[in-house]
Formats: C-alpha cells, sequence, structure tokens
C-alpha cells in the first residue's frame, strides 16, 4: 500500500473547487480521503461501501473491533442510518436541532443498510453531522454517509492540522484536504441515551467539546466508564491505547511525585505554564508546552492539546510529563485522553459530584 499523497488547499474559491471535486471522486471510486471536521481531521469513506471502509483499516492500521462514526450529509437523514426508539425520538429530535451540525455524536440502533464492519458487528451505530463547511461541501456533493474515524495510525495522537495528517499518512492514501487548524481540537462527545423518569438518561461514552453542563438541559447526565479493555466496544476511541503518543507519558497527579532519573530527558505538558501550579519549577525540562498560556482557559487549551502533544512527542525526550486539569467543561475531555495515554494509573477524579465516574455497562468506542 503505497500512494503519492496530495495535499490540496481550500483558502480560496478556485482551490476549494477543485479540492472538493477530487476528494468526491475518490470516494465515489471507494477510495479513503482525509477531510477536516470541526473537531478533528478524519479519514473517510463511503460508509455504505464494505470494501471502502475496509480500506480506512488497512490505512490505520485500526483494528475492525473499534466501530467507526457515521457522518450524515444532514440531520434529516438520520433515519436512513438508523432507527429511533420511539420512547427517546423527543429527546434525540431536541438534541440534533440544538447540537447538529456540531460535534455532538448519538450511539442509536443501527440499520441494516450499514456494514457490519462500520459497527464492528455491534447493533448499534454512531452517528454525527459535521459544521465544518469544506467537510460539508464534501458530504452533501457526495450524497452519501461517510465514515471518518480520525485521520492517523491507530492508537497515535489525533490529527488537528494537514500537516499532521500527512506525517501520519503520507504514501497510505491518496489525499489530505487541507482547510486550516480544526476549530475544536477534540473528537466529538458521544452520548447514549436511555428512558428515564422523569428525564432520560444521558450517558457520555466519550467527553467531547459538549460538556455534562450542555446536555443537562435535555436530561439527566451521568458519566461513562473510564477504559475498555480489549473488546469490542459500542463507541469510537473508547481502548485504553488510544491517544498516546509513543514517547511515554505519565500524568502526574501531585508535584512532589516527580523523581527525575538521573541522564533522563523529560518535557512538561503544562496548563498555564505558571510557577505558582508547582510543576514548570520542578526540573530543567528539555521543552514545556502550555496549552492555555497564562490563562489556563480550557476552551484554548482542548484547542491546542493534540497539537502540544505532537510536538513533544517528535522532541525525542525519554518522558512525556503531564499536568493535570480540574475536570469540569472541555478538562473532563482532556483528563480522560491524558489518563489513556499515561503510563500510571489514573489519577483520582476532582471536581463536583456530576464528574464522579459511574460505570456504565454498555460503553462504547468508534473514532
Amino acid at each position: 500500500m503505497s500512494h503519492v499523497t496530495a495535499v490540496l488547499p481550500t483558502d480560496e474559491p478556485p482551490l476549494m473547487h477543485q479540492a472538493v471535486e477530487e476528494a468526491v471522486r475518490l470516494l465515489r471510486e471507494g477510495e479513503v480521503v482525509a477531510l477536516p471536521t470541526e473537531t478533528v481531521y478524519g479519514l473517510a469513506a463511503n460508509a455504505l461501501d464494505a470494501a471502502a471502509v475496509a480500506k480506512i483499516f488497512e490505512a490505520k492500521e485500526r483494528p475492525t473491533f473499534d466501530p467507526l462514526i457515521v457522518h450524515l450529509p444532514d440531520k434529516k437523514q438520520l433515519d436512513t442510518v438508523a432507527d429511533v426508539p420511539a420512547e427517546i425520538a423527543q429527546v434525540v429530535r431536541q438534541l440534533t436541532e440544538k447540537f447538529w451540525p456540531g460535534p455532538l455524536t448519538l450511539l442509536l440502533p443501527k440499520k441494516a443498510v450499514v456494514p457490519d464492519i462500520v459497527t464492528a458487528g455491534l447493533p448499534t451505530v454512531a452517528v454525527r453531522v459535521s459544521s465544518n463547511p469544506v467537510f460539508r461541501r464534501v458530504i452533501t456533493a457526495l450524497g452519501r454517509p461517510l465514515a471518518a474515524p480520525s485521520a492517523n495510525r491507530f492508537g497515535s495522537i489525533s490529527p488537528t492540522s494537514a500537516a499532521a495528517v500527512l506525517a501520519e499518512l503520507d504514501g497510505r492514501i491518496h489525499l489530505i484536504v487541507d482547510a486550516g487548524a480544526s476549530l475544536f481540537g477534540l473528537e466529538s462527545t458521544i452520548i447514549q441515551i436511555e428512558p428515564g423518569q422523569p428525564k432520560p438518561v444521558i450517558t457520555i461514552v466519550r467527553p467531547g467539546p459538549l460538556t455534562p453542563e450542555d446536555l443537562k438541559p435535555f436530561g439527566k447526565v451521568r458519566l461513562g466508564p473510564r477504559t475498555v479493555l480489549d473488546q469490542a466496544t459500542e463507541a469510537p476511541g473508547q481502548l485504553a491505547t488510544h491517544y498516546a503518543p509513543r514517547t511515554p507519558l505519565r500524568l502526574l497527579t501531585r508535584p512532589e511525585d516527580f523523581h527525575p532519573e538521573e541522564g533522563k530527558r523529560y518535557a512538561l505538558l503544562s496548563l498555564r505554564g505558571e510557577e505558582s501550579d508547582g510543576y514548570v519549577g520542578l526540573h530543567d525540562w528539555e521543552e514545556v508546552m502550555m496549552l492555555s498560556p497564562g490563562s489556563g482557559k480550557l476552551p484554548e487549551a482542548a484547542v491546542r492539546f493534540f497539537h502540544c502533544l505532537r510536538r513533544l512527542d517528535d522532541l525525542g525526550v525519554d518522558e512525556i510529563i503531564a499536568e493535570p486539569m480540574f475536570e469540569h467543561g472541555m478538562g473532563i475531555a482532556m483528563m480522560d485522553k491524558l489518563r489513556r495515554a499515561s503510563v500510571n494509573k489514573p489519577a483520582p477524579v476532582h471536581g463536583n459530584p456530576v464528574h464522579q465516574r459511574q460505570r456504565f455497562s454498555g460503553a462504547d468506542d468508534r473514532e
């Protein structure tokens, strides 16, 4: 599997037209194409063509027990790939009216038209509608659902730029459509909905840009399990190996637990880069990458999260040390990913009671 990988820009109308036209041509021919979304860059193929979807797994070296997200051209097409149970139809309608297009993925019973390879043989399908204008042009012109997990090698850091995709998949795919940096920088929030009284129960299976606070008006919100080990999972991106850099990473809950080994080189992933937080002054770091310099704003940190991890991974240090973040808003998703990438045991959960993780007997994994 070796291709010349083209990168087509979209920053001017003629270039946009050319990039979209070429992406649609390749997708119609059953090829895979890297496309921008508002979350991260995705590796897209016709979701209803099992042979095309198989090329996603081949390019990513992704295990077939890890399901994929199906992206729709429009929220009105939800019933083409999924059955919405009557008892949750109202809340599904409310959520899609509020958050689609956008970074929300719903887990729903799948229709037979969706190939088993997309859902890892599971009875549910993960569905969303992207708000990225370039992605929307491509999927609208194609007129078919797209399966589109993150455009990286399986288990590694998700790409938030065309350059990051090229570093991961150069020679493995024909085309990368470049639309600049991703808006959110974190994969979509995945939820599963169950009937409940007086409100439906919304389980956040994978934390993302939409937070428990965003979802509270629509039901009782709870968080799913932290890790899913070596088995088919119901939602994308929940395997313990997801989001890991090649360099060993350690989530350091307390500064006093850092005991550097002589001769080893360390780099720091810091939220604010402030001495007062207790991490920057611990060591003569090879590099300190700040997610939100000085301010500690979680939305800014989320946008820079994968970019900073990738930069640190490229340094060739012996270990990356990561500061913890308070788990509210987008901090929940970033801490979830740091735990998955970390070589040590999960750090304790901080924050108010809604953020205390509850075990969920149907955890999900698809992106």
